[in-house]
């Protein structure tokens, strides 16, 4: 179990990177722009705000790739705080912005982190 753990918490924090790079880099391009609907004009007015969510967005992956390379107790701590944040962050994303995003980040983050506490 504990391998299925850290593979579903490397997942998560792949999925973060992933959000990172299309927030930061590719908002405005056709990539970012298709992900999220918005015309030309929008995705420039919203670029910054974008920006700064994917930094959120990375440091939530930095934090679960330090859970994984951390010894415990100290990984396991981790893990469950940021795997804990990218839950409320996908509920409040979802109730917010967009219900996708309870499927897309905190259905994934509650699978990993019942992964980490069944695996402990």
């Amino acid at each position: 179990m504990g391998t299925l753990a850290n593979v579903l918490v490397g997942l998560v924090a792949a999925l973060h990177t992933y959000i990172l790079v299309m927030e930061m880099f590719l908002w405005e391009k056709k990539p970012g722009r298709g992900l999220h609907g918005f015309g030309p004009d929008m995705a420039r007015a919203t670029a910054p705000l974008a920006a700064n969510q994917g930094l959120y967005n990375g440091f939530l992956a930095a934090g679960l790739v330090w859970g994984l390379i951390a010894g415990d107790p100290t990984g396991f701590r981790v893990q469950v705080f940021f795997l804990v944040c990218v839950v409320i962050a996908g509920v409040f994303g979802a109730a917010t912005a967009n219900r996708r995003i309870l499927f897309a980040q905190a259905l994934p983050g509650a699978l990993a982190l019942a992964a980490v506490l069944v695996a402990r």
